[in-house]
């Protein structure tokens, strides 16, 4: 082996060592913190897979380079074939990721309580309610009837129902999970190829 080549291989599988396992480790965790509402962490999962993932193309790269256009042999075409369908794959994982940032976001952004500002009562409900307040006054020790005081602006609103972190992008979700477990058997797929074949 030449020293071209001995230069070529140190950079195909240095860019396997490092490009691979952060970018499978970022697509792995994304349906995690999907689920957990943290629009935050997925960002930056998303920016993880898109730098790591333009920098497999060196691998793709400098293989094609090191096998000198021998590509009739089997194992090289398939391992070539195999490494395309993957990348196609990330690129949809990626387009998820985009999509599960901006459905949290949107979520967190409707969870937070709004402010509460209490609007003025009309001036003629307020008269009325002047009025009905000065003949309902009662002398020293009588009671007043029941319901003669009760007040429409104290009447608290129910609950909303919160709908759960992770909800919005429950099908980002489960295609990441899927389209990640593909890709990373994938590679291991290519591994065996390339060690069984070196």
């Amino acid at each position: 082996m030449s020293s071209a080549d001995r230069l070529l291989l140190f950079l195909h599988l240095g860019f396997a060592i490092f490009a691979l396992g952060p970018l499978t480790a970022a697509t792995m965790a994304t349906p995690r913190y999907i689920r957990r509402g943290r629009p935050g962490i997925v960002r930056y999962l998303n920016r993880a897979t898109r730098i790591y993932g333009l920098l497999t193309l060196g691998i793709f790269l400098f293989g094609a380079l090191l096998a000198h256009g021998r590509f009739d042999q089997m194992w090289l075409s398939a391992s070539m074939t195999l490494f395309i369908v993957a990348l196609v794959l990330l690129v949809i994982v990626e387009r998820d990721q985009r999509k599960a940032v901006h459905k949290l976001e949107v979520a967190e952004a409707e969870r937070r309580p709004a402010p509460a500002r209490a609007a003025p009562p009309p001036v003629a409900e307020t008269a009325a309610a002047e009025t009905a307040g000065a003949d309902s006054v009662t002398a020293p020790g009588e009671t007043p009837a029941p319901g003669a005081a009760t007040d429409a602006g104290t009447a608290t609103p129910e609950p909303a129902t919160r709908v759960p972190l992770g909800e919005p992008a429950k099908v980002e979700t489960g295609r990441i999970a899927t389209i990640s477990g593909v890709v990373a058997l994938i590679w291991l797929v290519i591994l065996v190829l390339m060690v069984w074949n070196a």
